[in-house]
């Protein structure tokens, strides 16, 4: 295999961790009653939902802003975001006192863009762009070339990515025998901060990523290896709408085994189980491992299963609307 444009390791991980253990909440990792027995085997459940921000994306925020330079932080920061990864890089702006931008796309989630200024104030500027997220990131790329500011991917960073190893760390060392993990494939940083820790505490464990239907870069470049172009629909799940880049796949096919498809129905229907259930409220992105799991598209075959719920952050509405409907 050619050198990959970056590899972080398990080192890179719980320097991550050492920074952000007073910083941001050790989120449980839950044993589902409920799902067990409907998948037939132990589940455990990571609820980021429960997280600072109501997200892991304040992990990889919060210690790529602070590892800055004092030159990087004087130029001010660029960021594009669905949402949660916005509000981590708008906590640590105001914390630090960096000038910040951050590109959401136009069908960002109220809640998510009234966090993002609340927790910014001042320091942060939110630019609605009119397009999707692709069109929102390509926006801040432009911007932040022509301003001559500090870039800050939310997923295509290795610093990023060993912060988002975190929530996984944490993980197990509360569960180390997990035997199958399903994690939100997103953009890549999640699913690879995962799969580097996972691995490095448990080389036994088997890891796949989750995507829906409606955005599946993943599900069709991942035979290949190569990204390929897929076509949009409308979805639930904002965070993990959009194009995903080479440099995360190539990562990605080092660990995980393969990455599993679901519906919007799927998604939905998880969503409106795990609140009536277990009183949980998840977002669409968040939901997908438990939605794999439910669905019966996850590979579980009696193995004890770990699920990464990677965010709670979903609109008022939307969460009503799904209620009503999967009754």
């Amino acid at each position: 295999m050619d050198k990959l444009p970056f590899d972080p390791t398990i080192t890179d991980v719980l320097k991550a961790y050492k920074f952000l253990k007073e910083r941001v909440r050790h989120t449980p990792a839950e044993y589902s009653r409920q799902l067990s027995e409907m998948a037939g085997a132990p589940v455990y459940l990571k609820l980021e939902n429960l997280q600072i921000c109501g997200s892991f994306k304040v992990r990889g925020a919060l210690y790529k802003m602070n590892t800055l330079t004092p030159s990087e932080r004087a130029l001010g920061v660029v960021t594009c975001s669905s949402g949660n990864h916005g509000q981590g890089v708008a906590m640590a702006a105001k914390e630090l006192g960096v000038k910040t931008k951050i590109f959401v796309p136009k069908d960002c989630p109220e809640t998510k863009k009234a966090a993002i200024k609340w927790l910014g104030g001042e320091f942060v500027e939110l630019i609605v762009t009119e397009g999707d997220y692709d069109f929102a990131e390509k926006e801040s790329h432009e911007y932040s070339a022509k301003q001559g500011m500090t870039y800050v991917s939310s997923f295509e960073d290795p610093t990023v990515i060993a912060g988002q190893g975190t929530a996984a760390f944490e993980m197990f060392t509360d569960v180390p025998d997990i035997e199958l993990l399903l994690v939100p494939a997103g953009g890549g940083g999640l699913l690879n901060g995962t799969a580097i820790a996972a691995k490095a505490l448990n080389p036994n464990v088997e890891i796949w990523g989750v995507q829906s239907e409606a955005s599946n870069p993943w599900v069709v470049s991942w035979q290949d290896g190569i990204v390929k172009e897929v076509a949009y629909t409308e979805s639930i799940a904002d965070g993990l709408y959009g194009g995903i880049p080479q440099s995360t796949l190539t990562l990605a096919k080092t660990r995980v085994k393969g990455i599993l498809e679901v519906t919007e129905k799927d998604l939905a229907r998880a969503i409106a189980f795990m609140f009536r259930e277990q009183r949980y409220v998840i977002e669409g992105a968040g939901i997908a491992g438990i939605a794999a799991a439910l669905a019966g598209r996850a590979p579980i075959n009696g193995r004890k299963t770990g699920i990464v719920v990677s965010g709670g952050n979903i609109d008022d509405a939307k969460l009503s609307k799904i209620l009503a409907e999967y009754k």
